[in-house]
């Protein structure tokens, strides 16, 4: 049996495609809110991160009424960091609304998506964004999408799928898209017309697998899940079934079902409904909440293996304490344990040396995006350079190969593909397109991705479009070309002096400005040669009868190049740490002393 008065939906697209300007224009146009509670953009990106990024990076649920029906929406993130996000939620959805860009049609993330979409059977519906931009080609990139469908062997009747086209900013929707509408209803409807209610079966027991872990101060955990079979109420007693086969007894405190932008409780909830529920006895994502009486365990969610990992280590250079108030190894194993509650995708262990633990993730953002909250929360780490993680398959060693598409102008494609041919990158694909861009393909090693970004940006003045997403393991390709620069240590512990970066400016650039903290052994500028440098940063005009103070010129200081989390975790080598506290970012030595790095090359090469 299926319900007719529910339907469960998730908005899955490639990053930046509009799913969140979607839901806002589905929001507005439902009649349920006053203008005041819709008042800013991208209203689910709730979270500071969010919306200074402006991207998706957890998945929200919210809940409308359409003509007497339940619409349960489930926004998804739609970088490939965060793909550990889509895998789980799509568990709760009957079908899912695919959204595309009219100028960019397909990219990676869409292929992504839409395969964990159709493995998990779900029925896509297809909504053309953008068709407000002067550049779009909506007929073609329909077509596309029914090539890549073909691609991923979706069946026929998964082919005849629904479409309309939408500009989810303007706020409506249409079957033509020369024509403009006032409403972007026609996306509700095609949902009700096109995604089945959830199957049900009310008659057997009760079973949930728990897919999103919520927390509040004043209860504790709240697991999130569809109801598979059966109903569920208040204080009803249940099991809960881990992963290793254990069952553990609970009682359902409270039942809640969603409603608009927020959570009503309930006092009873049946199968197909997505719920909230408190006072289960520490629920895990993939855990199953069910009748004691049937312990029927569903199958858990299976996640995509992490690709990359980081060492994250307590802070201990001569400045930690000052400003966090999280600094020890204590806190920084609680706080990467809570981590993985929520965070399926990612894995830690315990490293080799004291005080320091492996974070393993998706990639760079996803471990960069865990670090910024951190550092926001008051802890000081320091984070190693970030390794690709490798695996014996057949007695030979394999890495993991991201596909790496790229949009460049056409007069500077050469020295993208030579950037990218450096680093063992093969080029699949090639095409030109109608705008002056052209459309490159490659498979490159991941670890060729560390710092390429902020290369290509350079040499294409910031007009590249670059998105990658996992490809597969493949055999381990030869070394990877390093940082040709070398950078300017501190032999000195103090402030930074003008004078002194007066002097240095003329062989390196500036990581520091006058003023700035500094120790023996922080990296504070680049060389312009391949080799290390040790400077004294501090160094003063020294004032006598020779020197006075207003003799000389005047001193004329470029400014310093100032970089963010990502840029600083790819430009480190493997000697160098990543000094994160919540008021800067630094990198330094592992080793500090100038001695001991000496001694610790003599070592390596002895």
């Amino acid at each position: 049996m299926r319900r007719t008065d529910l339907r469960n939906i998730a908005i899955i697209a490639h990053v930046d495609h509009g799913k969140t300007t979607l839901v806002d224009a589905l929001l507005r146009q439902s009649g349920q809110f006053r203008d005041a509670q819709l008042q800013e953009d991208c209203i689910l990106d709730s979270n500071d991160l969010e919306r200074e990024r402006g991207i998706t990076i957890l998945a929200k649920n919210i809940a409308i009424n359409y003509e007497g029906v339940k619409i349960n929406i489930i926004d998804t993130p739609g970088h490939a960091d965060f793909g550990g996000e889509v895998e789980r939620v799509l568990k709760m959805a009957d079908g899912a609304i695919l959204l595309v860009d009219s100028f960019e049609g397909p990219r990676p993330q869409t292929r992504f998506v839409l395969s964990k979409a159709l493995e998990c059977g779900l029925k896509p519906v297809v909504v053309i964004n953008k068709i407000d931009r002067p550049d779009c080609r909506p007929d073609e990139v329909l077509s596309q999408v029914f090539d890549l469908l073909v691609e991923l062997g979706a069946d026929d009747e998964t082919l005849d799928f629904p479409y309309v086209y939408a500009s989810a900013r303007e706020g409506y929707a249409t079957h033509d898209p020369n024509e403009k509408t006032e409403s972007i209803h026609p996306v509700l409807d095609m949902v009700i017309d096109n995604i089945p209610g959830p199957k049900v079966d009310a008659e057997a027991p009760f079973q949930m697998m728990v897919t999103t872990i919520a927390w509040s101060e004043y209860v504790g955990r709240v697991a999130i899940g569809r109801i598979n079979c059966g109903e569920v109420s208040n204080g009803d007693k249940v099991a809960v079934l881990k992963g290793g086969g254990s069952q553990v007894a609970g009682e359902v405190v409270n039942l809640q079902l969603f409603d608009k932008l927020g959570r009503t409780d309930a006092e009873t909830a049946t199968a197909g409904d997505i719920v909230a529920l408190t006072g289960l006895p520490d629920p895990e994502i993939g855990d199953t909440v069910c009748h004691p009486e049937h312990p029927n365990p569903l199958e858990r969610v299976a996640v995509d293996e992490p690709t990359l990992s980081m060492m994250f280590t307590i802070n201990s250079s001569p400045l930690a304490g000052r400003e966090g108030k999280f600094v020890t190894s204590r806190h920084l194993r609680a706080r990467l344990m809570k981590e993985l509650e929520s965070n399926v995708a990612l894995r830690v262990e315990e490293a080799d040396q004291n005080d320091a633990f492996m974070v393993s993730g998706r990639g760079l953002l996803h471990l960069s995006i865990l670090i910024e909250q951190m550092r926001r929360e008051g802890y000081e780490l320091s984070v190693g350079k970030p390794q690709v993680i490798r695996k014996e398959i057949d007695g030979k060693w394999h890495e993991p190969f991201e596909s790496l598409e790229v949009d460049v102008p056409a007069n500077v494609v050469g020295s993208v593909m030579e950037m990218v041919g450096a680093r063992r990158g093969q080029m699949e694909e090639m095409s030109a397109g109608s705008t002056g861009m052209t459309h490159v393909r490659f498979s490159i090693p991941a670890r060729g991705l560390i710092g390429l970004r902020t290369r290509v940006l350079n040499a294409t003045k910031g007009e590249a479009i670059m998105h990658h997403r996992f490809e597969s393991f493949k055999r381990c390709e030869g070394e990877i070309p390093r940082r040709p620069n070398g950078v300017l240590v501190s032999q000195e512990n103090g402030k930074v002096v003008g004078y002194a970066l007066w002097k240095l400016q003329e062989r390196a650039d500036m990581f520091v400005s006058p003023g700035d903290d500094c120790y023996e052994g922080m990296i504070i500028g680049e060389n312009s040669r391949d080799c290390d440098m040790v400077v004294n940063p501090i160094r003063e005009k020294k004032l006598s009868n020779v020197r006075s103070s207003g003799a000389d010129d005047a001193i004329l200081l470029r400014p310093p190049r100032k970089m963010s989390l990502e840029m600083a975790l790819e430009y480190i080598e493997e000697d160098e740490f990543v000094e994160i506290t919540p008021g800067c970012i630094r990198l330094r030595k592992i080793v500090l002393t100038e001695n001991g790095r000496k001694r610790q090359g003599r070592s390596k090469t002895a």
